[in-house]
């Protein structure tokens, strides 16, 4: 069985303004393809309006209608930002072979060798909004950011720590690293410095064991698995429903979904069924009116049984509950004399964490108009769960007078893709 390998992905981008552009995903199949493809989506600022997914358990076929929402680019036009993610697509698919011109599915296992890990380290004075816009720019040329170390000098001086990967596997080379200073000479203008870009240690990604939050976030995570409402600080029409029946098929296992949409909500249904090592067998997804969503999915466990054990049902639902009513924990808390943003979202059991987080924080304060002292990501266990932990110290001079209830909502609305 085979197809041309220009047929694997197919970028169709709608003729109409406004509509849609449709993705279509014809590769052979294996368990988190969906996730994965739902990330790299996620990462290039287009939010998914509806799904169709169906495999016979060896090939799959998969379609995507996407629209952009969730940011510009100054420098790719939408045709090229297309041209990248198609590109993207194609990485994340299952090997093939070729033979005269036509890709067959190479079945062997193939452990995925550890990304190669850049610390990106500049000099600048300091401005407000300099933080996102560093971020935008490393965001835009497809540059993955693993941990951040921030800090302003008494003299006004910002010395930037970035430690990432590159989607391309090119910034070893020299005309990739000079295309990532020219971008951010652009942005930075006379503010810059100095800037510099070396190979850095995987040791950088490594997890540290044991919580460093409050117990009011560590609470919320782990109570809220245990419950099918949201938190009373959240609308009650954010109620999800998420249901299992084995009645409808003989052979597959019927979770059907309803909930409001938010920035991913895709990705984090994917990514859950993953870390459970659910396949797919068959689905759609769906926004109607006012933003209601709805889910159907046909899956088998991965010995390609339903799920008829009713203890394994309670903690997939459980977990989807948690997952789509509150996918990333936000809070302002007290540090000393400092107030300080904390945002927590859970990493997927490969090790891969949720896209665009850092870009939405920095941006929400932005237009807040809040300046950051400092910023910290870092990867923990909390519980038996590895989380991304971003620890923003606010710089509360000039001025600075609003509530940490407004803080803590914007940044949330930002991270959510609400309105």
């Amino acid at each position: 069985m085979g197809i041309p390998y220009d047929d694997v992905v197919i970028i169709k981008k709608s003729e109409k303004l406004g509509d849609p552009t449709m993705i279509t995903v014809n590769c052979p199949d294996k368990t988190g393809l969906g996730c994965d493809l739902c990330r790299i989506i996620l990462f290039f600022g287009l939010n998914i309006v509806k799904g169709d997914f169906s495999t016979d358990g060896k090939w799959c076929y998969i379609v995507f209608w996407v629209v952009e929402k969730s940011r510009r680019t100054r420098w790719n036009s939408l045709k090229k930002t297309l041209q990248h993610l198609q590109q993207r697509l194609l990485g994340a698919c299952p090997s093939c072979y070729s033979t005269s011109g036509i890709y067959y599915y190479k079945n062997e296992l193939q452990q995925p060798k550890p990304p190669q890990v850049f610390l990106l380290k500049f000099c600048c004075t300091d401005r407000r909004g300099l933080l996102h816009d560093v971020t935008e720019v490393l965001c835009e040329v497809e540059l993955i950011i693993w941990s951040v170390k921030v800090s302003t000098t008494p003299d006004d001086k910002v010395m930037d720590l970035f430690f990432i990967t590159d989607t391309r596997e090119l910034l070893q080379t020299k005309l990739r690293q000079e295309d990532v200073y020219d971008h951010l000479r652009y942005v930075l203008g006379d503010a810059l410095i100095s800037c510099e870009i070396e190979l850095s240690g995987f040791e950088v990604l490594t997890c540290s064991q044991g919580s460093i939050l409050p117990p009011a976030i560590t609470e919320e995570m782990f109570g809220l698995e245990q419950s099918n409402h949201p938190p009373s600080k959240y609308p009650t029409s954010n109620k999800v429903s998420v249901t299992v029946d084995n009645s409808l098929s003989p052979a597959h296992t019927l979770i059907q979904v309803l909930c409001i949409d938010h920035k991913g909500l895709l990705y984090d249904m994917m990514r859950t069924l993953k870390d459970y090592n659910m396949k797919i067998s068959y689905g759609r997804f769906s926004i109607k009116h006012e933003q209601n969503c709805e889910l159907d999915l046909f899956v088998v466990q991965a010995d390609g049984k339903k799920i008829v054990d009713l203890n394994k049902q309670n903690a997939l639902c459980s977990r989807l509950r948690m997952e789509l009513l509150h996918p990333l924990q936000v809070a302002v808390v007290s540090r000393g004399p400092d107030t300080e943003l904390l945002v927590v979202n859970l990493v997927e059991l490969s090790g891969s964490g949720r896209p665009l987080v850092f870009y939405d924080i920095t941006l929400a304060l932005k237009m807040l108009k809040i300046c950051i002292f400092s910023a910290d990501i870092g990867r923990h266990m909390i519980g038996d769960k590895e989380c991304e932990v971003y620890r923003i110290l606010l710089d509360e001079g000039n001025g600075f007078s609003m509530s940490w209830k407004k803080i803590e909502c914007e940044v949330r609305k930002m991270l959510m893709g609400w309105e």
